[in-house]
């Protein structure tokens, strides 16, 4: 049951909007067009919602499409018993009263003549041109597959590709939805709670990110009533009281605008009512609810500066209540969305949340993207758009990343269940990137994650990370607003650990590892050794200090100076064991064609051949350069971690990466990533490091990660 029906006031309400009368229409639809030099009374709804936001527009073209629509959809009914040209109509309507363009209002009124009619793309394409072809099409093909369990991941990886290709194809779906949720009545309560779960796991959170307010906050309602029908009669019940005991948010609206207009102030105070899924957190959030907790007050100004002149005026003679207090127009949400957020308590004790923007604040945080007009009209000066490609400015950050991810999940359970976790999440962070861009974030999101959404699959060769200048691990949550430089290694054979799928919150991160790790064989160490460490060296352990200051990103060497027995192979040396010359070493073939060098000794080499792996002879050719892992045991005290970095310069070492465990039982382990000039050097190093006073220990790294 729709929340209008159940609440006939609710309209009026919240947006005092009038609604079709889709029998009146019907029987109108029927009769079809009076004559060929006015509008049919039946799209007199959409003509006057859409001149009340584009009063210049010509609406020869919607005559015509409703003139095509009508006629081609006569004899068709819905299973509510209305003629079926009454939903292309309601969904223009829908469409008409966000204020969206007519290009877009020509779609919706064809949107179902290609699916469901004898109409063509290439009729479409001749009589009303290519981007409403392009819109038509683009909504048809998510109506191809059903909205059976197992077809809905498909039908929304087509869905994201469509919307990512122009978002108006998404408006229309949108809008299309809650027409027929309005109307879902008709159909089996199984089917009607089906529908209904689909709505509020992908549809809803979508026209969220999309920032299209008015279609998100009804579908919730409507789906509210359907899944929830207890708590819905429940939170009717509270609204309809409150109704009628007064609205104490009057008062307050009343002492804002007099406030407002003392200080010269032009300001329009609205009282904002909540919808019904905003009243019911409400209450679980507090309880008991107020009278000024069913709603908010809107204050619409005329420029951006006029917003913090109020905010001003209100602190001054309000008491705020700072916690309250957000500002979305200086960091504006993923979703385009702009506004001041407070609340102030009035003499009375009453407390009343403020919304504060502009004009053209509100109707974007009511209409989103659908506020915005036809993206892809070129403006004066501007250079045509290559072909086949559609470059649109309006696409919200997270829109591209989740295209991006898509592309490589094959899988589509895979694809819908990083769809709808990455769809969960609400809130976004923003991070900066050291060549002064934006990241776009998860809120929780980490170093790992901002390395995949810079850098992509390149990202499998980062080691770290400087998070506000300072070195930090790849599992280092980030927070709104840090700094962050990736550090990457040189190896191009460098991958990731499995343990950074431990610290990834984003679908890109998690389907990038992933594919990686199952391109590779599992035995395999990957070269980048955790979510602190380098290529080849041992992987720390969870809480592991950051690198030691001054450690840049390394230049991987070594395995220039062994070959494999093995035609045109890619030599590497295991990060388990860290081989040098002159070290007896086996080697084993992984995927990809590279050979895994270790240490004849290395517990590795008993696993892999346990299992039937063949060895691959391999041999040194000769001294030189190389890089070993070095494990030091010490006691803990002041300056040990000078002291034992001056002792590796001096040996003539350079360190590449280190990592410093958490003391247990005042003893703590450093584990160093050295480039040392000569291997025959690696014993004075040594010697030189268990010289250093509380240094009890000195070894080659010997880990669990093998190959």
């Amino acid at each position: 049951m729709s929340a209008e029906a159940a609440n006939p006031g609710a309209t009026s309400r919240r947006r005092g909007r009038t609604r079709l009368d889709l029998r009146r229409i019907g029987r109108v639809a029927l009769l079809g067009p009076t004559s060929r030099d006015r509008l049919p009374d039946a799209i007199g709804h959409v003509a006057d919602a859409h001149r009340a936001h584009h009063p210049d527009a010509d609406l020869t073209i919607l005559h015509r499409a409703y003139v095509l629509a009508e006629s081609s959809h006569r004899g068709q009914m819905r299973k509510s018993g209305e003629p079926y040209i009454t939903h292309p109509l309601a969904v223009t309507l829908i469409l008409a009263e966000l204020g969206a363009e007519t290009t877009t209002l020509t779609a919706a009124l064809l949107h179902d003549t290609v699916e469901d009619t004898d109409v063509t793309l290439e009729q479409v394409r001749s009589e009303f041109g290519e981007e409403v072809c392009y819109l038509v099409d683009g909504v048809t093909k998510l109506e191809k597959v059903d909205y059976g369990a197992a077809a809905e991941p498909e039908t929304f990886r087509k869905m994201l590709v469509a919307t990512g290709n122009d978002v108006r194809v998404m408006s229309i779906k949108l809008a299309d939805r809650l027409h027929n949720m309005r109307t879902l009545t008709v159909m089996r309560p199984e089917k009607q709670a089906r529908i209904a779960r689909v709505t509020r796991d992908v549809l809803i959170p979508l026209a969220e990110r999309l920032g299209v307010q008015a279609l998100k906050t009804e579908l919730e309602d409507l789906v509210f009533a359907i899944l929830h029908p207890e708590e819905y009669e429940h939170t009717r019940a509270l609204i309809a009281a409150d109704a009628s005991a007064g609205d104490p948010l009057n008062a307050i609206a009343d002492e804002v605008r007099k406030v407002l207009r003392e200080a010269g102030l032009a300001a329009e105070v609205l009282v904002r009512p909540r919808h019904f899924v905003s009243v019911h957190r409400v209450r679980l959030k507090r309880g008991e609810l107020r009278g000024t907790d069913f709603g908010r007050l809107l204050v619409l100004v005329a420029e951006d500066a006029d917003c913090y002149g109020v905010l001003g005026e209100l602190h001054t003679c309000f008491t705020p209540v700072i916690s309250e207090f957000k500002d979305f127009i200086a960091a504006p949400k993923f979703n385009l969305y702009q506004s001041l957020h407070t609340a102030v308590a009035s003499p009375d004790g009453e407390v009343a949340e403020i919304l504060i923007r502009t004009h053209q604040m509100h109707k974007v945080a009511e209409a989103g993207v659908v506020a915005l007009g036809n993206p892809y009209t070129p403006t004066d000066g501007a250079e045509p758009a290559v072909e086949g490609e559609r470059a649109d400015p309006t696409r919200p950050g997270w829109l591209s990343r989740l295209l991006e991810w898509q592309e490589s999940t094959p899988d589509p359970d895979t694809f819908w269940t990083s769809l709808r976790a990455d769809l969960a999440e609400d809130r976004e962070i923003t991070v900066f990137r050291s060549d002064g861009g934006t990241l776009g974030l998860p809120a929780g999101a980490s170093c790992v994650d901002a390395a995949y959404a810079q850098y992509g699959e390149t990202a499998h060769r980062c080691i770290g990370a400087r998070v506000n200048g300072r070195l930090a691990t790849l599992s280092t949550v980030l927070s709104d607003g840090d700094t962050v430089q990736l550090l990457l290694a040189h190896d191009i054979g460098s991958g990731p650990s499995p343990e950074w799928l431990d610290h990834a919150r984003t679908p890109a991160a998690r389907i990038a590892i992933t594919s990686w790790l199952s391109a590779h064989s599992q035995d395999e160490a990957p070269a980048s050794g955790g979510p602190g460490g380098g290529p080849q060296e041992s992987r720390p352990a969870r809480g592991s200090a950051a690198p030691a200051p001054g450690i840049d990103t390394p230049v991987p060497r070594g395995a220039e100076n062994v070959i494999a027995d093995l035609p045109d192979a890619t030599v590497r040396l295991a990060g388990c064991c860290t081989p040098v010359p002159p070290d007896a070493v086996t080697g084993f073939a992984v995927r990809g064609g590279v050979v895994t060098v270790h240490r004849e000794e290395c517990p590795a080499v008993g696993r892999m051949q346990a299992r039937g792996r063949e060895p691959v002879g391999v041999r040194w050719l000769a001294t030189g350069d190389c890089r070993v892992t070095l494990v030091a045991e010490s006691f803990g005290r002041p300056r040990l971690l000078a002291d034992l970095t001056e002792a590796i310069a001096t040996a003539g070492a350079a360190v590449v990466s280190a990592t410093v465990e958490p003391p247990s039982e005042q003893r703590v382990r450093h584990t160093y990533t050295l480039q040392l000039p000569d291997a025959a050097g690696l014993p004075v190093l040594m010697r030189a490091m268990r010289a250093v006073p509380g240094v009890y220990d000195v070894s080659r790294a010997q880990h669990p990660a093998t190959a």
